[in-house]
């Protein structure tokens, strides 16, 4: 959704032909995003460089501008809800964030959420730190918190990075930031205050024994102020080994802290973090974490099936202990008989039992349809692949038999008679492979082997001279220059290609090693050109210049260049050599004075 929220933004504010373009300049092959496929965490940062090299603008804020983009595009599915929901003010919310992410992980399986949680709140804001074993991300998040602060809670939010660092734990690297949030927090604090007071014209309750908080949350856990485990819930007694008994132990021989991610299981930081959803892994005994946080080799014939507890962290004043309120977070039955655990196990209140019937009954249902989903956008990017490849081809083929600025405005919805033109002045080329013979088979074969050795050495040449080859006619091969793409300097351009021609022709023997020469004829003047049929059209030239260039193709000698008087006005005076030829009998045009180009 991440990378669908900006494809969407990009499109509707700096429109298509950037995002296709942003594409490109990040080699991405994506062309659609699936909601539940996975993809480099580094594509959106490689959006956000394309962006920057593509407009000129900042990278940074391109990738904030990404932030609120996928909060603008959420909302309009709905998640907003979620949003709103969390709190009615902007601290309750940050405070959720984590609490959300899980509750998110639920319908994305394949989520890794970052941790935040809060340290410091007062009137004026309050100190967020943020967690992530994805790097680059940082100006990302501050896009989305500025925006939700915007959009939800209609605050003005400033922020400020106060330290950023990273560390690696074996292959797993963390990003630890903390930002300084600044808006009017006062309503909060206000709230807050007002709570504590009420809470002290509230009546007493009369005292009751932690054994029945023991009873209630029958996976509680309770640690004193030396993190010693002083008491547990009342099924631990059916999963622990009972070999291995944990109390007045240390909570961290037998626990493992999970979530808020990179912090120390220590007094202060539990105490200061009753906000925050926190997340333990239990070995029930069997198994012992080393102080690195990496398990320790496990105890034979046990496994390292952990149960994972998820729950708030109180402090109870009366006996000076933290209480652990938790329950085993199961994702389906499956897991339920691999943790050697029941329903009945599971706390009665919540909705811990009717999670994991519900996982059990759609779990493969919605994973099938997931499956179906990311093949149907596989299939989907390979076909776009596939059609890109095919439109070249086709746009190859296409341009092959029609110049491309013409076929571009057939594209565009002009028609075939609106292609028609008439040009003041081109140039036309003729020439013919002189010496070859077809009597038998194998002259025949050997003809056609090197009519297309010629042929394909002049169409490099008209790739490399930007002239237009017209049609080749038997032995005889046509171009024109000056049309469709007017160009004044015509005549210099296919004098020069007539020479290109004249040397390719030299290097080009038969089969059987004999020598192949070439005739050319060159004429200069006005004609009209258009595209000619429907089932296999062309672009065609017609007019006298045509037949004339075409006389001076066939009236010329072998291995020379003929030009008309008229191309010979018109090319540069002293850049090429010439000798006039005198007056040539022309069929149906009767004496005309031509010249022969003289190579240096």
């Amino acid at each position: 959704m991440l990378l669908e929220a900006i494809q969407y933004y990009i499109k509707i504010e700096y429109g298509e032909e950037l995002w296709h373009e942003i594409l490109r300049v990040s080699d991405c092959k994506h062309t659609v995003f699936n909601t539940h496929q996975i993809y480099p965490d580094s594509l959106a940062l490689e959006f956000g460089q394309a962006c920057a090299k593509l407009t000129g603008g900042s990278y940074d804020k391109f990738v904030s501008y990404f932030g609120k983009c996928f909060i603008r595009f959420t909302s309009k599915f709905g998640y907003d809800a979620t949003v709103r929901a969390t709190g009615r003010y902007f601290t309750e919310f940050l405070e959720s964030v984590d609490n959300i992410h899980h509750q998110f992980s639920f319908t994305y399986p394949k989520m890794r959420s970052p941790s935040m949680y809060l340290t410091e709140i007062d009137e004026n804001g309050c100190v967020l730190v943020y967690r992530s074993s994805r790097p680059g991300y940082t100006k990302y998040l501050m896009g989305v918190l500025e925006q939700c602060a915007q959009d939800f809670f209609q605050l003005k939010l400033k922020i400020k990075i106060l330290e950023e660092a990273s560390s690696a734990n074996g292959s797993k690297k963390q990003i630890l930031v903390n930002f300084r949030l600044d808006f009017d927090n006062k309503s909060y604090m206000l709230n807050k205050q007002k709570k504590e007071i009420d809470q002290l014209h509230l009546a007493k309750l009369a005292p009751f024994s932690v054994d029945l908080i023991i009873t209630l949350f029958p996976f509680a856990l309770l640690i004193d102020r030396n993190l010693q485990i002083i008491a547990v819930g009342e099924n631990y007694a059916t999963i622990w080994n009972p070999e291995e008994p944990c109390i007045n132990k240390a909570v961290g021989q037998y626990f493992r802290l999970r979530r808020p991610k990179g912090i120390a299981l220590t007094w202060k930081n539990i105490k200061n973090l009753q906000a925050v959803v926190f997340e333990m892994e239990c070995n029930r005994g069997h198994e012992l974490f080393d102080v690195r946080g990496e398990d320790c080799k496990e105890t034979e014939g046990q496994g390292g099936n952990y149960l994972l507890l998820k729950g708030q962290m109180k402090f109870v004043q009366e006996i000076n202990s933290i209480v652990f309120l938790c329950s085993p977070i199961i994702n389906d039955i499956g897991e339920l008989i691999s943790q050697s655990l029941c329903l009945n196990d599971l706390n009665s209140h919540g909705l811990s039992r009717e999670m994991v019937l519900a996982g059990w009954q759609h779990n493969s249902k919605l994973q099938t349809m997931f499956d179906h989903a990311e093949q149907n956008t596989e299939d989907l990017e390979n076909s776009h692949e596939l059609l890109d490849q095919w439109k070249k081809r086709s746009d190859d083929l296409l341009y092959s038999m029609i110049p491309k600025a013409v076929a571009d405005r057939l594209r565009s919805g002009d028609s075939a008679l609106d292609t028609c033109e008439t040009f003041s002045s081109v140039s036309i080329l003729f020439c013919e492979l002189v010496g070859l013979q077809s009597e038998t088979v194998k002259e025949t074969m050997e003809m056609v082997s090197t009519m297309n050795e010629a042929f394909s050495t002049f169409d490099k040449l008209m790739d490399k001279f930007n002239v237009y080859k017209v049609e080749t006619v038997g032995q005889i091969y046509m171009a024109a220059c000056g049309a469709p793409e007017r160009t004044e300097n015509h005549p210099e351009v296919m004098v020069k290609v007539a020479f290109s021609m004249l040397q390719g022709s030299r290097s080009i023997k038969t089969p059987s090693g004999a020598s192949v020469e070439i005739k050319i004829g060159v004429h200069s003047g006005p004609a009209v050109a258009g595209i000619v049929g429907i089932k296999v059209p062309r672009y065609c030239f017609f007019g006298d210049t045509i037949n004339t260039a075409s006389r001076m193709q066939s009236s010329a000698e072998s291995g020379k260049i003929q030009i008309s008087s008229d191309t010979m006005k018109l090319l540069p005076a002293g850049q090429f050599k010439a000798i006039s030829r005198g007056e040539v009998n022309i069929k149906g045009k009767g004496n005309m004075r031509t010249y022969w180009l003289l190579e240096e």
